[in-house]
């Protein structure tokens, strides 16, 4: 029998999702919990893998398990007991066993959050950014994303993949500017902001794509490139013509989809 499981973590304390020799991460973590109530070894396989500091508001995992469960609710509320406060799970279901956490999902939505105040309560939570981007130039650099593509130039060097090639469907920022003006109105170059999320859907990401991406629109949203440099970007295949990765800290997995669930 296959299970489905719906958590989500704070990436701050982990070596990231994933299970690695050099430290602990959300996956250790997290099958410990379930081995312990289940009095038996249990594998997880994520959707995906994020990295050391990168946070999931919806992650899914699967595992196989020979015999029916106890009640779901009951086994939500004992997995939590043994889980640290920084990872939740919320949901816990049955589902086909040919269902896939990774390779059955359709489409996978990242943030990138962003803040220009020094503020305590987003201390991992949000990169801090200098106070002036131009909104206008990044989110029409973003446009050149969306479609089929190869995203060669925002992958991590020497990964194991098949192929590079990803289809965007969204990527847009959203900002709270400073100045009174809607986000949706006025002149947006140049104008100062409080916080900011940039939010990007695709059928799959590759590894430090999503950071990588954010680096390269923020050298547009500083002037140091424009919006059109993108499509060269993309067409040179190369990782060393995007702009550096941005901090782990912003980034969260927000949504996962699939075609039963």
């Amino acid at each position: 029998m296959r299970y489905f499981v719906q958590f989500s973590y704070l990436g701050t304390n982990y070596h990231g999702s994933q299970t690695q020799p050099n430290g602990i991460t959300v996956q250790e973590t997290m099958e410990k919990a379930f081995s312990t109530i289940l009095r038996e070894p249990i594998a997880l396989t994520f959707a995906g893998r994020t990295d050391a500091g990168v946070h999931a508001r919806k992650m899914v995992a699967h595992f196989d398990f020979p015999t029916p469960l106890p009640p779901y609710s009951q086994l939500v509320d004992r997995v939590n007991s043994l889980l640290p406060d920084d990872i939740a799970v919320e949901k816990i279901e049955q589902v086909s066993d040919d269902l896939h956490a990774r390779f059955s999902a359709k489409s996978r939505t990242y943030e990138y959050h962003i803040t220009t105040a020094k503020d305590p309560f987003l201390t991992g939570r949000a990169a801090r950014v200098a106070p002036e981007l131009d909104f206008e130039a990044m989110n029409k650099a973003a446009q050149y994303l969306l479609g089929t593509h190869d995203f060669a130039s925002f992958c991590k060097v020497h990964t194991d993949v098949k192929t590079t090639i990803c289809t965007v469907t969204q990527a847009q920022w959203t900002f709270s500017p400073k100045d009174g003006l809607s986000a949706e109105g006025g002149h947006t170059a140049k104008r100062s902001y409080s916080k900011a999320v940039f939010q990007i859907t695709a059928d799959r990401f590759l590894r430090n794509m999503v950071r990588a991406v954010v680096g390269t629109l923020f050298d547009i949203g500083r002037g140091k490139r424009k919006p059109e440099d993108m499509l060269d970007i993309l067409e040179q295949k190369n990782r060393c013509s995007a702009g550096q990765s941005a901090p782990a800290e912003g980034l969260y997995l927000v949504d996962i989809t699939y075609p039963e669930i």
